[in-house]
């Protein structure tokens, strides 16, 4: 989980020398008169402030344990969220809370339960219906707290790219690094991850931010229309050409140039691209003189170029060229901690069109799409998001309005390995095969194959996997 803030060195350094949970227990003491409260990832109470009795006359004796009231329950769709309760009443006195909620995820980035915090909306409801030190408390707290929820600038954004994985935000640095370069890029993910965000990323943040960034799909065109497209072509070079056309390149000058599937390039057009990475200068396609170009070159693909070099499919010179700063995107499937940040940034960009206004998931739909594993990347999850709004009702996202896939039965394989008829040795295999596949996340492979984590766990103690 990211921070609402990044901490800074000394608090990080001083934080790691610190035994966290009696820090943990003496901070929640010490904010005992704010409305502070925590609940598990089942929607279980487990910690009901003093602050919180105040505000919603729910004492901590009788709702600590239990599961808690559907207008405190933080789903995980309510990262740094804001919402409004109405008609509470303390002591026959009618108040209206804002309530302020943050997410909580476990090491492997799956939910955990989340922070509630209580505020009045008028301060000045506290002092008749509060005790002087708790109305003193709440008031400073209110006065404090964002006006309209966490400001865009605190949420897990970065150029565009919305993440709170660790291993994007290792991304995040060496996209700020290289721009700072003029270093070719060469980006690799699979479809739908946001290669071009990340090229976009580079050239804004770069000195070339004020030229044009221009894009091109190596895969998209034909070869002879793939070459007139990138270096241009004089009148009379081929039939149709009744004038010179500028190409991407020289259109491109002074800015970036985003080749994406650069894998799918043919091998003719290959050492051309290799001329103007070296000599930065190309011939147009029928002309007779070389043209002076300043241009950076951000590639991306979803194949490996080192495979592709040894199938002869590419040049070694040019992959060497392209991939002097490698920058690899992990799959959606592989940070399972963003997929609640982007469906919720999705469905708010949807909201704002006022066709249909989505407020929660209901845990059935949530629970699906944490579990679906995400070919298409955030574009289909994108995808996905626009299906609901187009053929659902309502405030809440139902496991109804997904597409057809997520309401498949569970595959082959996944039934298989349930079977007990199964052999040791075709159990041990499968369970081999789905670490693999999920590079080692035992939850991952454990619902690829249908099993509960701790079934998985004992099944690896028995066959040594």
């Amino acid at each position: 989980m990211k921070q609402m803030k990044q901490i800074p060195e000394l608090l990080s350094s001083w934080l790691t020398r610190q035994p966290l949970q009696p820090l943990f227990l003496k901070l929640l003491a010490l904010c005992d008169v704010v409305g502070l409260y925590i609940v598990d990832r089942d929607q279980q109470v487990i910690h009901w402030s003093q602050g919180a009795e105040q505000l919603s006359g729910l004492k901590a004796t009788n709702i600590t344990g239990k599961l808690c009231l559907q207008e405190y329950a933080i789903t995980e769709g309510d990262d740094y969220k804001k919402q409004l309760i109405k008609s509470l009443k303390i002591d026959g006195h009618k108040i209206e809370l804002n309530k302020f909620t943050q997410v909580l995820y476990d090491q492997e980035g799956i939910f955990a339960g989340g922070l509630g915090l209580l505020l009045l909306v008028s301060a000045q409801q506290a002092d008749t219906i509060l005790p002087k030190d708790s109305s003193e408390a709440l008031a400073t707290a209110h006065r404090l707290s964002p006006v309209g929820g966490v400001p865009e600038s605190e949420k897990q954004g970065f150029q565009g790219l919305l993440s709170r994985s660790p291993a994007m935000q290792a991304v995040f640095q060496i996209i700020r690094n290289a721009a700072e370069t003029e270093a070719t890029v060469l980006v690799r993910g699979e479809s739908g991850s946001g290669k071009e965000l990340v090229a976009k990323a580079i050239h804004d943040l770069s000195a070339r931010r004020d030229a044009p960034f221009l894009a091109i799909n190596c895969a998209a065109l034909s070869s002879s229309l793939l070459d007139s497209e990138l270096f241009g072509h004089v009148r009379g070079a081929f039939t149709g050409a009744v004038k010179d056309h500028s190409g991407l390149f020289q259109r491109a000058h002074g800015g970036t140039l985003f080749l994406d599937e650069v894998a799918e390039l043919p091998l003719e057009l290959q050492a051309k691209l290799l001329r103007v990475i070296q000599e930065r200068n190309y011939i147009p396609v029928g002309g007779d003189r070389s043209i002076d170009v300043d241009v950076r070159i951000v590639a991306a693909t979803h194949r490996s170029l080192r495979e592709e070099v040894k199938m002869g499919r590419f040049r070694e010179d040019l992959m060497y060229r392209l991939r002097v700063v490698p920058i690899f995107i992990p799959p959606l499937r592989e940070r399972r901690e963003d997929i609640s940040l982007l469906i919720w940034h999705f469905i708010q960009q949807h909201n704002a069109a006022n066709f249909r206004k989505i407020e929660k998931i209901d845990p059935q739909a949530m629970r699906a799409l944490l579990d679906y594993a995400w070919p298409g990347n955030i574009r289909e999850l994108h995808n996905v998001v626009e299906y609901a709004f187009a053929v659902g009702r309502g405030t809440a996202l139902r496991w109804s309005e997904l597409p057809p896939e997520f309401r498949e039965p569970r595959t082959v394989e996944q039934q298989a390995v349930q079977n007990t008829s199964l052999s040791a040795a075709e159990e041990s295999a499968a369970i081999r095969q789905a670490l693999e596949q999920s590079n080692g996340k035992v939850t991952l492979a454990a619902r690829s194959l249908g099993m509960s984590r701790a079934t998985f766990w004992r099944k690896r103690k028995i066959y040594g996997v």
